[in-house]
């Protein structure tokens, strides 16, 4: 988990192994992208999610999550957070998608005891023209961050790299939530933070390393509070989120994505 503070480096083998899960999200979310539609709820969205995950012979790795600070497990296998909601937005069939909307799908999954782990931002529709520059900024923060995925750098560079799109498009990055390392366990160390953390320069990246990278960037006030779900993080002004997610290996020949379909 996050707290062991200890690298663990993946042999190649074990990087072939998660990109096979990582393979089954991507195609879960490329999925997701056809289906979200004006007048779906988010709950068909996860029925159709998780149809696909058992059928491959996995598991829904956020179901039965268990979260520490709030002593509860996660309900869902999929999060869905629509506008102004950030990450860990709870899918439910009161929750209709509407023309306009932006909803973040965040997907996890274990396949043969590996974790693959990735989130897209969706446009409902026609969007404004601010939704569209935010979904921009938040893909091109997180290419680059995966160009920096190489051995020899450090964490703290993909964070640098994130912040450095971000404060250029005029938007902000949520603090509250970081990316993370990623294998054996949903979540393992090190944290990657998404900004220019100091903490962040005392971790090196070494082949075999693999990281979630998961820029988190708001419009408005980068604050955040949590609904009386115990889980659904929204923006305290009511200003719209994107979020994009993959895995990344670090590898010899530089970064490998294992999340791409």
């Amino acid at each position: 988990m996050i707290g062991m503070h200890r690298l663990v480096r993946k042999s190649p083998m074990e990087i072939d192994r998660m990109r096979v899960a990582g393979r089954l999200v991507a195609r879960v979310l490329a999925a997701m992208r056809e289906y979200a539609k004006a007048g779906r709820t988010t709950m068909q969205l996860e029925r159709r999610a998780v149809s696909m995950i058992r059928a491959a012979g996995a598991r829904p790795a956020f179901k039965g999550f268990y979260v520490q600070p709030v002593h509860r497990k996660f309900p869902t296998a999929l999060c869905t957070s629509v506008n102004e909601e950030v990450v860990h937005g709870i899918p439910s069939r009161r929750r209709v998608l509407h023309e306009g909307d932006i909803v973040k799908v965040d997907c996890g999954v274990e396949l043969d005891g590996y974790f693959g782990d990735s989130a897209t931002t969706i446009e409902i529709g026609e969007v404004s023209l601010q939704k569209r520059r935010l979904l921009t900024a938040t893909r091109e923060a997180l290419s680059r961050a995966i160009q920096q995925a190489v051995s020899g750098n450090r964490v703290y560079d993909i964070g640098r790299a994130v912040h450095g799109c971000v404060q250029e498009y005029g938007f902000s990055i949520v603090r509250s939530f970081a990316g993370h390392g990623i294998g054996r366990h949903l979540h393992e160390y090190p944290v990657v933070p998404n900004w220019e953390d100091p903490d962040a320069k005392n971790v090196r990246l070494r082949p075999g390393l693999v990281v979630a990278i998961e820029p988190m960037v708001v419009a408005g006030n980068p604050e955040v509070e949590t609904l009386k779900d115990q889980f659904t993080a929204v923006t305290t002004d009511g200003s719209p989120a994107a979020h994009f997610e993959h895995c990344v290996a670090v590898t010899r020949k530089g970064p490998r994505v294992l999340t791409l379909a």
